[in-house]
């Protein structure tokens, strides 16, 4: 019963989204009408997004604005320009656990009923974008941060990543 539930609650997400292409997670409400995925960022918040670990760079065809945590060489990457670009200093992937499941398929797609990136989740839209998760000064408030973790620090107003050793700054 209780994955009836479950599974009923993401369909009912997924025609949300494909009717109003907007989603807000961990909250009520989206900050702006030119907003694709929110998230909850009030000022006590301590949770980023976590992005996927790859072993080595993805193959196929890749979609510029791609971002992964490499453990291949513990960095934190995106792909820009049609070439990978590293956003940290070797970090330390230790303690993430690989996802080795058969999965198929092009994932959740938010934005757009015809996606041409391939992922887990695809955000594909020409007039929204995403909110990052707001996190206060993370390096000091995320006590057990996760390798490949992302937010915006509103302390210091810049993009900041988790490489499993030290949070790196980018404004």
């Amino acid at each position: 019963m209780k994955h009836i539930k479950k599974i009923s609650a993401v369909l009912i997400l997924l025609v949300f989204n494909t009717s109003y292409a907007q989603v807000a997670i961990g909250k009520e409400t989206i900050e702006g009408k030119d907003t694709i995925l929110d998230f909850n960022n009030s000022p006590a918040n301590t949770k980023g997004l976590i992005l996927p670990a790859t072993k080595g760079l993805p193959s196929g065809n890749t979609a510029n604005g791609t971002f992964i945590f490499d453990t291949s060489d513990d960095k934190v990457k995106v792909y820009e320009n049609n070439s990978w670009k590293a956003l940290s200093d070797t970090g330390n992937s230790a303690t993430i656990i690989l996802n080795d499941s058969d999965e198929s398929g092009t994932g959740v797609v938010i934005g757009t009923k015809e996606g041409s990136a391939d992922g887990v989740l695809v955000l594909e839209s020409s007039d929204k974008a995403m909110i990052l998760p707001k996190i206060s000064s993370p390096h000091l408030t995320v006590k057990n941060p996760y390798p490949g973790m992302i937010c915006y620090d509103i302390a210091s107003k810049t993009f900041a990543v988790f490489d499993g050793t030290v949070w790196n700054y980018w404004k």
